[in-house]
């Protein structure tokens, strides 16, 4: 069995506002048309973000997952909030890092892993606007490099 990966949908706004200092794979607990709506690639992660509750659970919140079109029988809330499925070592990792200040847990992807479903959760720590001008500058300078590259070649 191959363990193949096949994106859905990343969070574009992620590098650009924060700095991701590191990533976790979790599992994600979903209904069936759900999973159905994935595979048809309609998810979107803007303003998504996961937090942990007092009970030690890792809840993702306002991922939009369209609903799928056929499913006649399980209707449910596109924005409703999905548990992340991690051991409890992960989720003390997590719990420590969010509790030090300016960190926070951001999803970038979604993705099939095999038949599985699976979300790239970010810990991450917010950028001022001057990183972000930053950030700007440095693709702006990249862009023109390349530009510059290609007509030399």
């Amino acid at each position: 069995m191959s363990n193949s990966i096949k994106v859905i949908t990343n969070n574009k706004k992620a590098h650009f506002n924060y700095f991701v200092e590191d990533t976790i794979e979790a599992g994600i607990s979903l209904l069936g048309p759900e999973v159905k709506s994935l595979r048809q690639g309609s998810a979107s992660l803007d303003e998504s973000f996961v937090y942990i509750t007092n009970n030690l659970e890792v809840i993702i919140k306002n991922l939009y997952i369209k609903k799928f079109d056929y499913a006649t029988n399980i209707s449910f809330d596109e924005r409703r909030d999905r548990k992340l499925l991690l051991k409890k070592s992960e989720i003390s990792k997590l719990l420590s890092k969010v509790q030090e200040k300016g960190y926070t847990l951001i999803p970038i992807k979604i993705y099939f892993s095999g038949k599985y479903v699976k979300v790239e959760v970010g810990i991450c720590k917010g950028k001022h606007t001057y990183d972000k001008k930053d950030t700007l500058k440095q693709k702006d300078l990249q862009r023109e490099l390349e530009r510059n590259l290609s007509k030399y070649n």
